[in-house]
């Protein structure tokens, strides 16, 4: 794969900025001189100007949208772990899904074609599809990671989209490994993992058991739920015979491996444990099944910040976020450069007419692409970042009627927890939850915290670690 070669260039003119940014060296830069037209005038951020605070909160929104990139986590599954494991870490048997081996279940398919109908709607509505799927499916591109639960949940998806086209998700079969989602294990990242060890440790002093105490009322509400007593019981009773107590597992920050850079011990096997809860409840089961009858939408919430953690530190802590997810990164921010331009760019995916592109992972890369532009957002029912099944970073490329500027806009929307346990029709009216983001170093102040296209580019050429991607298409 051809490696990029960084290297910076002063931010002299738009096209400039689009041009040199992404393409890293005069040898691999794309002719976007048309852009410095359709972009300009420059950005006061651009021309090295503070905008005028609230200025842009006044503008009219008179943009119209000209590409959308759906960045998604994988739909509902069961858990990871087989029963026979999850049960040594309870007093009682877990319950059954609809599949197993952490495959896509029933209703979590059909809360993907769901999630699908509701994008076909708002993409309609905003012009980029017609109600042609067969003609529509021309402009739309979709990639997943070649998992049976990510595909899965990419074919479901589509199908709510575009009905009528025949299903067409581009993925890499196992176990050829995907540089767009595993970069590390695909050879085009390189993971330093004393680096990565050090990351972490610096960002828990050293002292990763620290995290016990930290956590304390969540462990404690993980043991009442696991071993079957009400939370404050004192005394705590004791593990059951033959069972595992895994919320008094040492806590370690060790090297890992390409899929979990850093090994937390004790924690990623409460991970393990705890994986159920959301998805049980989410999946629909009966209210006597969600841990066992003991945990509400609310103590689930607050069981997910423990799952949160561990999502974080290994893939929002910066080393981590930079190495594993600068190559999504520059594929997605050149695509939109691609869409803008109407010039086919490498390191771009699709082509330049593509309209929307759908690329579905795992929630560890929506983490990290997250942490790598320091994307936060919180909404009702779910802890602040929380990457819920189905829920997606979308980036809109949108461009000014009145000044031909191009912006991007950026959100995360998921469905909520209710949403997802009761098979929720999503319409216009009745839409999923929707968080608009702040781009720090990018966003204006206005109600969406727009980028412009020419800021995002260059926020982007600061955060991309160019060793750690490629130029493939």
């Amino acid at each position: 794969m051809i490696k990029e070669v960084h290297q910076r260039f002063p931010l002299s003119a738009a096209a400039l900025t689009l041009t040199l940014a992404l393409s890293g060296s005069l040898a691999h830069a794309q002719d976007l001189s048309g852009l410095a037209q359709t972009a300009a005038p420059l950005s006061p951020a651009l021309r090295g100007e503070p905008e005028p605070l609230g200025r842009s909160a006044r503008r009219v929104d008179d943009t119209i949208l000209k590409q959308v990139i759906v960045f998604a986590r994988h739909a509902v599954r069961s858990p990871v772990l087989p029963n026979s494991t999850l049960d040594l870490f309870s007093s009682q048997p877990f319950p059954l899904f609809s599949s197993s081996n952490a495959n896509i279940t029933v209703n979590g398919r059909q809360n993907e074609v769901l999630l699908g109908g509701y994008y076909r709607l708002w993409l309609t509505q905003q012009g980029l599809l017609t109600g042609n799927d067969t003609a529509d499916a021309a402009f739309v591109y979709a990639r997943a990671n070649g998992l049976p639960l990510i595909l899965d949940t990419a074919q479901a998806f589509w199908s709510g989209l575009l009905p009528g086209a025949p299903v067409n998700v581009n993925f890499d079969p196992p176990p050829e490994n995907d540089p767009l989602f595993v970069p590390v294990a695909a050879g085009v990242a390189q993971l330093d993992m004393q680096m990565a060890v050090a990351s972490v440790l610096g960002r828990l002093g050293g002292n990763p058991q620290s995290l016990a105490s930290a956590y304390a009322p969540e462990l404690a509400l993980t043991r009442a739920i696991l071993f079957g007593y009400p939370v404050g019981q004192s005394p705590t009773p004791a593990t059951p015979a033959g069972k595992i107590d895994v919320t008094t597992l040492p806590i370690t920050a060790i090297a890992g491996n390409d899929a979990q850079p850093v090994n937390f011990g004790g924690m990623a096997t409460l991970i393990g444990a705890i994986d159920p809860f959301i998805m049980e409840y989410a999946d629909g089961l009966p209210a006597s099944e969600v841990g066992w009858g003991q945990l509400t939408a609310a103590g689930i919430n607050q069981n997910t910040r423990l799952y949160n953690l561990l999502l974080d530190l290994e893939y929002r802590t910066p080393y981590l976020a930079r190495v594993q997810s600068s190559n999504t990164a520059s594929h997605i921010v050149r695509s939109l450069v691609q869409a803008a331009t109407g010039n086919a760019m490498t390191g771009a995916l699709g082509s330049p007419s593509t309209k929307i592109m759908v690329l579905t992972a795992a929630n560890t890369n929506v983490t990290g692409l997250a942490g790598l532009f320091h994307l936060d957002w919180s909404l009702p029912g779910y802890q602040p970042d929380t990457c819920s099944p189905g829920g997606a970073l979308v980036f809109e490329l949108r461009q000014s009627q009145s000044t031909g500027e191009y912006i991007v806009r950026t959100s995360y929307v998921t469905q909520t927890m209710d949403q997802l346990r009761n098979l929720t029709a999503l319409t216009l009216a009745a839409p999923p939850a929707i968080a608009p983001l702040f781009v720090p170093g990018c966003s204006r102040d206005n109600a969406t915290f727009d980028c412009s296209l020419a800021d995002f580019v260059d926020l982007a050429s600061y955060s991309i670690d160019p060793q750690s991607t490629d130029l493939m298409n």
